[in-house]
């Protein structure tokens, strides 16, 4: 009796950490509406470097940095993706 008495213990201290532990990361994590929203990351030609208002719907070169400015591979428009 005093085995599982102990072995319920340790159960239920664990228990205890692994859901205290969790709500600790709740509160950090970003939510989904604030990350990739901008032009940096839904135009057609992005910067590698997802400079603030970087995007652009031609090829060319970021205004913040000067890096040349890439193809988006999740870049749609109109519900479709070009090629």
């Amino acid at each position: 009796m005093k085995n599982l008495k102990s072995i319920l213990g340790a159960m239920l201290l664990m228990a205890t950490i692994s859901i205290v532990s969790c709500k600790e990361n709740e509160a950090e994590a970003k939510p989904a509406t604030e990350v990739d929203q901008g032009d940096e990351y839904t135009s057609a030609y992005v910067c590698p470097m997802h400079c603030k208002d970087s995007g652009s719907d031609k090829e060319g070169t970021c205004d913040s940095c000067g890096m040349t400015l890439i193809k988006n591979e999740e870049h749609t428009a109109n519900g479709h993706t070009h090629e």
